[in-house]
């Protein structure tokens, strides 16, 4: 063998090496993929039938009813043209409410109704998740609007107002040494 074609064998090995590596590895991160998919795109038959995925939407205002056993609810999520019924079994976060945006990741089932193993609420009034935002845009719904699904307005539950630090309705503490501050 001439030095050419050992420089070309040992290019053909190492590519061939790396494309096995590279198949195998992307294998092995299929099963821990997760996609993100509207109700629409549910509605549509696009989501995997007997797999995991991410469903995410607006939580429907009046949607919301918790089962006497305490830990189960059951909640609409809509991206105002289709709406996927959820089922969850555990503790809500603090944040989730009606008519805010919501993640639920779990299984859809045979009968339509979602299975939920984790539930994401958006984390502050002017927060949405991208996904969710992606897929209001996708329904004809601007998701900076203000205007969600149920009559809510944006932000805050109830027209509720943040009143967190740095927020203007933050009343202002004189700090004292009665109240523990320094001069």
């Amino acid at each position: 063998m001439t030095p050419r074609q050992k420089r070309f064998a040992l290019v053909a090995v190492g590519l061939t090496a790396l494309g096995v590596v590279s198949a195998l590895v992307f294998y092995a991160m299929r099963g821990n993929m997760m996609f993100f998919y509207s109700p629409s795109d549910v509605a549509q038959g696009k989501a995997p039938q007997g797999h995991s995925f991410r469903l995410g939407g607006l939580v429907e205002a009046g949607s919301l009813v918790r089962q006497s056993d305490g830990l189960t609810v059951h909640f609409v999520l809509t991206d105002t043209k289709q709406r996927i019924t959820v089922s969850y079994l555990g503790i809500l976060p603090d944040m989730f409410r009606e008519g805010q945006g919501a993640v639920a990741q779990g299984k859809l089932g045979a009968d339509g109704m979602f299975a939920a193993t984790e539930v994401l609420a958006k984390h502050d009034e002017k927060y949405m998740p991208p996904e969710v935002a992606d897929a209001l845009k996708r329904a004809g719904k601007d998701p900076s609007s203000g205007e969600h699904p149920g009559g809510m307005p944006g932000g805050m539950p109830g027209g509720m107002s943040d009143n967190g630090p740095g927020s203007p309705n933050t009343p202002a503490i004189p700090v004292s040494p009665e109240n523990g501050g320094a001069l």
